[in-house]
């Protein structure tokens, strides 16, 4: 899918919370051995935090490093699967915290992880057709996990927002174009009023999250006429460090071009915000010119995948705001007990 009119990322910014969980403490806590570890640790959000706030904090540095007035923004989604109401948006809530209220759209996706990639195209779509100058894609989660599941060592929470425009002077990163690829896969689920969602163990490998990764970016680079030595990054979506790495690998692209996105070692799955934060991640370091390969993945299931080209603004834009180097380094460990506490575990 090709916009008819250039559009590109003229702000992003991220948040993870300052918590941290070994997941060697995890670990401890329910016997398992420390030797095969999905991630070294996660980030968890505190009792004071959750999707909203954090959506907040990454839409107020996108703004910063966008340089628009909030009310300029016509559109503001938020994808998420773990939102504080069951029936009240986010997006008014965000909407209304940074100032962008009352003339704006505002609507929440869901798509399990690929909820944020949601948000990018209805945004590019809206953009590119002239309804609202600027649209605020935000990708965000408070993952939630059921004790000693397996998800419980990668369900991490941050997220990132983005925002769009046509493309012009302030760009950071245009799009290319963008390719989706959709099926009735159950690899992950949580019924309404279920505490914890279930999977299917190593189903949500080969049938799940692979196919639909590999086949989106076969599509995308099949359709913009790319092959993977074309782009100098590939983000991925991380439920946990080997799954990029081993979808780089399907398609030929090389380990050292997907490194810098796998902040899942020090942050775990964040769901939605794992594309948003990887990208991110990409364009702290990324040189004018440089060409980006995202590709999302959501439970259910789907993957969206985009091209996105590297702008000469990207030098000055960048320091506007804190980068993801920044929230990685910014850290307090805590104890399981701690953990058990801000999430919520000990139900009274």
């Amino acid at each position: 899918m090709r916009p008819d009119d250039d559009v590109g990322i003229i702000g992003y910014g991220v948040y993870i919370p300052i918590y941290r969980i070994k997941t060697s403490e995890i670990a401890k806590v329910w016997g398992k051995l420390n030797d095969d570890l999905p991630v070294e640790e996660k980030a968890v959000a505190g009792p004071d935090e959750d999707a909203v706030t954090i959506a907040i904090e990454a839409a107020k540095y996108a703004i910063r490093r966008a340089g628009i007035r909030p009310e300029e923004i016509g559109a503001v989604y938020v994808g998420t699967e773990s939102k504080p109401y069951a029936v009240k948006p986010c997006s008014t809530i965000v909407a209304e915290a940074i100032g962008a209220t009352p003339n704006v759209l505002a609507a929440d996706y869901e798509f399990a992880c690929k909820a944020g990639t949601e948000a990018f195209q209805a945004s590019i779509g809206l953009v590119a057709s002239g309804m609202v100058e600027y649209a605020m894609a935000i990708g965000v989660d408070t993952a939630q996990s059921r004790p000693a599941d397996a998800l419980e060592y990668t369900s991490g929470s941050g997220g990132g927002a983005f925002i769009f425009a046509k493309k012009n002077d302030e760009t950071i990163a245009y799009v290319e174009g963008s390719y989706s690829f959709v099926t009735d896969t159950p690899d992950f689920w949580r019924r309404d009023g279920e505490r914890y969602p279930y999977h299917m163990g190593r189903f949500t490998g080969e049938p799940a999250y692979f196919r639909h990764t590999i086949m989106a970016a076969k599509g995308l680079m099949s359709e913009l006429g790319l092959r993977p030595s074309d782009f100098s990054y590939a983000v991925f979506h991380q439920p946990n460090y080997r799954f990029p790495l081993k979808a780089a690998r399907y398609l030929g692209i090389p380990d050292d071009k997907v490194k810098p996105s796998l902040v899942c070692l020090n942050v775990g799955n964040t769901y939605s915000g794992s594309s948003m934060i990887g990208l991110a991640a990409v364009l702290d370091v990324a040189k004018p010119g440089d060409r980006i390969l995202l590709v999302s993945y959501g439970s259910g299931a789907g993957s969206d995948a985009f091209s996105f080209v590297v702008q000469d603004i990207i030098e000055e834009k960048r320091d506007r705001a804190p980068k993801v180097s920044t929230f990685l380094s910014r850290r307090r460990e805590i104890n399981y007990s701690l953990y058990a506490k801000f999430r919520n575990k000990i139900l009274m």
